[in-house]
């Protein structure tokens, strides 16, 4: 097998870390391995059709070249190591992907397309939850086919000023911001910072900057203005509440994203109906029960 040495080179030092290179120059030799050996891969379609990306990234695409699930996978699913440090799931997708990609740049909603498709090629389709009813609390037995699931898009009318970047104009302050979507990258900056700041601030009246700290992040100019300060100091200062859940309603509707959905659920006990339901996932959707 081939090997990867840490001095692999750099194209642009200020896109990629040298371990964010290194893996991946592994994942395109993973993927030559994989071709050249004939295993069966799959072609997967991400939610955002790869519009979220910028030209020339391979996600740009809008799909994502995935092998089936092996008993080198189960190893990784058993890591207690992978467990504890709770990067298990992101390691079983990074050994199932076989298109050379940074992990690191797949949109929250694409990587849960991906977490999807590898459950999929892991252990199939069919899917079995508990549900209560909503109505009289009854346990109901669900069978759901993960590839029917359905997809929240990026609406043809929503104004990209450049790709992954959106227009919003604050209801009530009138002011015009862009925004991006969290990737995987940000997704883990973010709990890292908040993780640390939760660890150093021993004030029991210490209040939890999470939704703070993930505007910031988000939020990329205020009226044209991309300065980070200025923009931490409007999101801690200058943000109307009223603006804050406007904007991060309007995000719901436009990321892209695989919806956990129970349709047309009637109630085996009571015969309650709903349309549409939203359930989460166990620890039996990577382990299902033999």
């Amino acid at each position: 097998m081939p090997i990867v040495n840490d001095n692999y080179p750099k194209k642009d030092s200020t896109e990629m870390s040298d371990e964010q290179l290194k893996q991946l120059a592994i994942q395109n030799m993973k993927r030559e391995e994989v071709k050249a050996s004939g295993f069966p891969t799959e072609i997967i379609s991400l939610p955002s059709k790869g519009k979220v990306y910028p030209e020339g990234n391979p996600l740009s695409s809008g799909t994502i070249e995935m092998k089936y699930m092996t008993a080198r996978e189960e190893d990784i699913l058993t890591s207690q190591n992978l467990i504890k440090q709770g990067v298990v799931l992101d390691r079983l997708m990074q050994s199932m992907i076989v298109s050379p990609i940074n992990f690191n740049d797949l949109v929250i909603g694409d990587k849960n397309a991906i977490m999807v498709a590898a459950r999929i090629l892991g252990y199939g389709k069919d899917y079995e939850i508990k549900f209560e009813c909503p109505k009289c609390d009854a346990e109901n037995d669900i069978h759901i086919d993960l590839t029917q699931l359905p997809e929240t898009v990026i609406p043809e009318d929503v104004i990209m000023p450049t790709p992954g970047q959106f227009e919003f104009n604050l209801p009530q302050s009138k002011r015009t911001i862009t925004f991006k979507l969290l990737n995987t990258g940000d997704d883990k900056r973010i709990s890292k910072e908040i993780e640390l700041a939760n660890k150093a601030n021993k004030n029991t009246e210490f209040v939890d900057k999470e939704l703070t700290t993930r505007l910031k992040t988000i939020i990329v100019s205020v009226d044209g203005n991309t300065d980070k300060k200025f923009i931490a100091n409007f999101v801690e200062n200058e943000l109307f509440a009223a603006d804050s859940r406007a904007l991060r309603t309007y995000m719901k509707n436009i990321t892209p994203d695989i919806k956990f959905q129970i349709n047309n659920f009637t109630c085996t006990s009571c015969d309650h109906e709903e349309e549409a339901l939203s359930f989460s996932i166990d620890t039996n959707f990577f382990w299902p029960k033999s």
